[in-house]
C-alpha cells in the first residue's frame, strides 16, 4: 500500500491488512518517525472501505522493545512544550488505533516493552507466544506510562496495571494471558500458523456486523444500564437486520448457503 520507512502496510487480497513495525535491526523500537508513520498508516486503513480487519505485528525477533534510545536522548534535551508536542503525537497514535472502525488483532513475539504494551492494549484482541516478554518499564528510567495508561487499564485491569507500572517487573506471555492482555498464547513455533487460524475465523464474519458490534461495545463498555443505552441497542439490531448485509446473512442462514462475504477471493 503506502510506502513508509519504519513501518510496512500490506494488504491481503482476502480483504485485510497487516501493519508491520519494520525496524527489526532496532528491535522495532519506536521514535518520532515511526509514531508519525503509524498514524499515517492507520489513517490510510481507516479510509479503505475494502478492509475487514487489521493485524498489528513486528518484523524480526521482537514485537517492539519500546522507545528508541536515541529518541529518548533527544527528548531529554527538549523543554516542556516540545515534550508536550511529542506526547500529543503518541496519544494521537494510541487513540487512532483504539478508535479504528474495523477490528484489530495484535500478534506479539519477543519483547513488548513500554509503549509497545500500549499498542497491544489499544487493539481489540491480542495473541502471542508463551515466551513473549512484557514490561511497563518506564519507572526504571524515571518516567511514567502516562499516555498508554488508560488503554492498559482497560486491557488488564487497574490492580494489575498498578503492580506492573510501579514495579516495572517483566512478565511472560503466559502471565499476560492470565491478566487478559493476551486472548491466547501459543508456542513460538506455532504463532504464525495460529495467526492464520485467527485470520480465517475473522474472514467468516460479516464485515459490517463486526464494525457495528465494535461500535456497539464502545457504548456498553461501562456496563451501566440506562434508557439511552437501551434505545441504542434496540436501534442497532433493527438497523443491521434491514441492511443489505444483514439481509444477506439472514437469508444465507435460512437457505443453508454460504453468505457473500465468505466467497473465495482470487
Amino acid at each position: 500500500m503506502t510506502d513508509f520507512t519504519t513501518v510496512q502496510l500490506e494488504k491481503d487480497p482476502r480483504g485485510f491488512a497487516t501493519l508491520w513495525l519494520n525496524r527489526a535491526e532496532k528491535n522495532n523500537a519506536f521514535n518520532a518517525e515511526m509514531i508519525r508513520e503509524l498514524i499515517l498508516a492507520l489513517a490510510a486503513v481507516s479510509t479503505d472501505k475494502t478492509l475487514r480487519f487489521l493485524l498489528l505485528r513486528g518484523r524480526g525477533k521482537h514485537f517492539s522493545a519500546g522507545a528508541d534510545l536515541a529518541w529518548m536522548q533527544h527528548s531529554a534535551t527538549l523543554d516542556y512544550n516540545a515534550n508536550l508536542a511529542e506526547s500529543h503525537e503518541l496519544a494521537e497514535l494510541m487513540y487512532s488505533l483504539h478508535s479504528l472502525a474495523i477490528p484489530t488483532l495484535a500478534v506479539v513475539q519477543g519483547a513488548a516493552f513500554g509503549g509497545a504494551v500500549g499498542l497491544v492494549s489499544c487493539c481489540d484482541m491480542a495473541i502471542g507466544s508463551e515466551d513473549a516478554l512484557f514490561s511497563l518499564s518506564e519507572v526504571r528510567i524515571g518516567l511514567a506510562p502516562a499516555v498508554i495508561s488508560p488503554f492498559v487499564v482497560q486491557a488488564m485491569g487497574e490492580r494489575a496495571t498498578r503492580r506492573y507500572a510501579l514495579t516495572a517487573e517483566r512478565f511472560s506471555g503466559r502471565r499476560a494471558h492470565e491478566l487478559g492482555l493476551l486472548a491466547e498464547v501459543y508456542p513460538a513455533s506455532e504463532l504464525d500458523a495460529q495467526t492464520e487460524g485467527w485470520i480465517n475465523n475473522l474472514l467468516l464474519n460479516s464485515p459490517q456486523a463486526m464494525q457495528v458490534s465494535k461500535d456497539l461495545l464502545r457504548e456498553v463498555a461501562s456496563g451501566v444500564l440506562s434508557v439511552d443505552l437501551r434505545h441504542v441497542t434496540e436501534q442497532t439490531i433493527a438497523r443491521i437486520r434491514v441492511s443489505p448485509e444483514g439481509q444477506e446473512g439472514l437469508n444465507a442462514f435460512l437457505e443453508k448457503r454460504t453468505p457473500a462475504w465468505q466467497e473465495p477471493h482470487a
